[in-house]
């Protein structure tokens, strides 16, 4: 199950564990137990402060419950084998509970502690969902450092019949008390503020006390990460205000085109900019989401940036880079039928379509990719095209003609995606040649038609934007106003590709600090004309 070289990294990082854990497991007869009961085994043979026993009761088998020895209130729970992209979870879960200290701030577990209430969490993940880990690693932080939160783990391919009973169609799946609580990634911070209603004021006010910062970058994806290095090392005092550091990185699997690197997929990339943003002394405010620009009255001033929390942050200069996310349908039953068939992520829920019909909305790259990808999981796939062709590079076209499990539609206008009620059932397409409509039946939509900017909240700034809602900037990422500057998928730059944005970021930094020092500030102006 586990090789010697992993096997040997296991053991080095057991020996930080701090204090014993006990490994408690509930087996059966299938094979599935069988691999538990091996990998439980391993594991406990690597380090003379882990036990493991077969001896528990609960229902779902496989399942392994991890807990201190000296406190078995605190613990967590895993159904199903976390290998895969749950391994390293499962690392990090016998640390924590073997008092290995995590790598979070001491007011997070202080917020996490003093939570009041019982919480019994379950959550679903797929073994290749690049999504899933954040969520599992946060629940299981959250359960090893409170008594009162319960978290149980669960590898929805272990439990196929649970995950079609509770409808789970769209990975990671949190419920908290039996009851719907989240989907999608979600970080740690996350979670604690829709469980603390005071989070919100808490953060609030921390950031109220800032003084202002000589550059302000607002997103943490590829194009603000770089933007906020270049400046820091102009040793300018640099903030990031990030709705969600690393952006729709996070959301990206394969990255093929990254020059000088062959390979990487986008949750290992944004933790390696966050690494390098954490070289620096930079103010990383994440889940901090921006509502209104004001900019400075007069050259050198300040520029205001409002949080929907809020408060608000000042600087000298500030650096837009909020990016773009995936774009709606916008048909009826998009919204209605969301995690219930209607997906955006191919490698997160491909799995949960096994064996299924599924739809894929959109002929570019993103969507011949798609497509593909679910060709070699699920029953059959439909690719619908509004355009009379598809867009994708011919390789892409040609690999996928080449799969006999695949239609294609081109000139088909996607009208409606239809239901029970309760999950998809089909949907609805017109032909654009003919007029003439037309339902399919199927199980699953992945919807990939490409990008809109996150610019909604400057559309009341004086602020110039494209009829696309893009931030207009010149060749320098200089915007309409003096002072504000802007870079990547946000912008007018052609070619949204990571390696883009992080250049235009650079380029962004380069021309704050060129301002920077060229304008003199509005506050020294007034006291030499005094």
């Amino acid at each position: 199950m586990l090789d010697a070289n992993l096997k040997q990294q296991l053991q080095q990082y057991l020996a930080m564990l701090r204090e014993p854990i006990e490994l408690v497991a509930s087996l059966g007869d299938d094979p599935k137990s069988a691999e538990t009961r091996e990998l439980l085994n391993v594991i406990s043979g690597l380090s003379d402060k882990v036990t493991a026993s077969f001896d528990g009761t609960a229902s779902r088998k496989p399942s392994f419950v991890i807990r201190r020895a000296s406190d078995h209130g605190a613990a967590v729970t895993f159904a199903g084998l976390p290998l895969g992209h749950e391994f390293t979870s499962l690392v990090l879960a016998l640390l924590w509970a073997g008092g290995h200290p995590p790598k979070v701030e001491q007011d997070v577990i202080d917020q996490i502690r003093e939570l009041d209430g019982d919480f019994d969490f379950e959550m679903y993940f797929s073994l290749s969902c690049h999504n899933c880990p954040d969520v599992v690693q946060a629940l299981a932080l959250m359960a090893l450092n409170n008594p009162r939160i319960s978290a149980t783990l669960i590898e929805g391919g272990a439990f196929k019949d649970e995950v079609e009973e509770r409808k789970v169609m769209a990975v990671p799946a949190v419920f908290l008390g039996g009851e719907p609580f989240a989907n999608g990634r979600m970080e740690i911070a996350e979670i604690l503020a829709k469980l603390d209603s005071n989070a919100g004021a808490k953060a609030a006010e921390k950031i109220a006390g800032k003084e202002p910062f000589e550059v302000l970058v607002i997103g943490g994806g590829p194009a603000g990460a770089s933007a906020a290095i270049y400046t820091a090392r102009k040793g300018f005092r640099t903030g990031i205000a990030a709705e969600r550091f690393g952006g729709q990185v996070l959301d990206t699997m394969g990255i093929e085109n990254f020059v000088s690197v062959p390979y990487t997929e986008g949750p290992k990339l944004a933790a390696q900019l966050e690494q390098h943003v954490g070289e620096y002394d930079i103010d990383v405010m994440n889940l901090q989401q921006a509502a209104k620009l004001v900019p400075a009255t007069q050259p050198g001033g300040l520029h205001e940036v409002v949080l929907e929390n809020g408060a608000s942050l000042k600087a000298r200069s500030v650096v837009l880079s909020t990016g773009a996310r995936w774009r709606n349908l916008g048909v009826p039953g998009e919204f209605e039928y969301r995690t219930r068939g209607v997906a955006y992520c191919p490698h997160c829920d491909g799995p949960l379509f096994k064996g299924k019909r599924v739809a894929v909305i959109g002929g570019g790259n993103s969507g011949v990719e798609a497509a593909i990808d679910l060709a070699n999981i699920v029953g059959h796939v439909t690719l619908v095209e509004f355009d009379n062709q598809l867009r994708a590079d011919q390789v892409l076209q040609d690999k996928l003609r080449s799969m006999d499990n695949v239609d294609i539609f081109v000139s088909a206008q996607t009208t409606e995606v239809t239901g029970d009620g309760e999950q998809v059932t089909g949907l609805t397409y017109k032909d654009r040649e003919t007029g003439e409509e037309h339902q399919i039946e199927l199980e699953g939509v992945f919807v990939q038609i490409g990008l809109v900017p996150n610019t909604e909240w400057l559309k009341d700034s004086s602020l110039e934007l494209s009829p696309r809602g893009e931030i207009v900037i010149d060749e320098r990422a200089a915007t309409s106003i003096p002072g504000i500057f802007a870079a990547g998928d946000a912008t007018t730059v052609p070619y949204k590709q990571i390696i883009i944005a992080m250049g235009e970021g650079a380029k962004a930094a380069l021309s704050a600090f060129d301002y920077i020092i060229r304008t003199q500030p509005a506050d020294e102006v007034a006291t030499a004309a005094a």
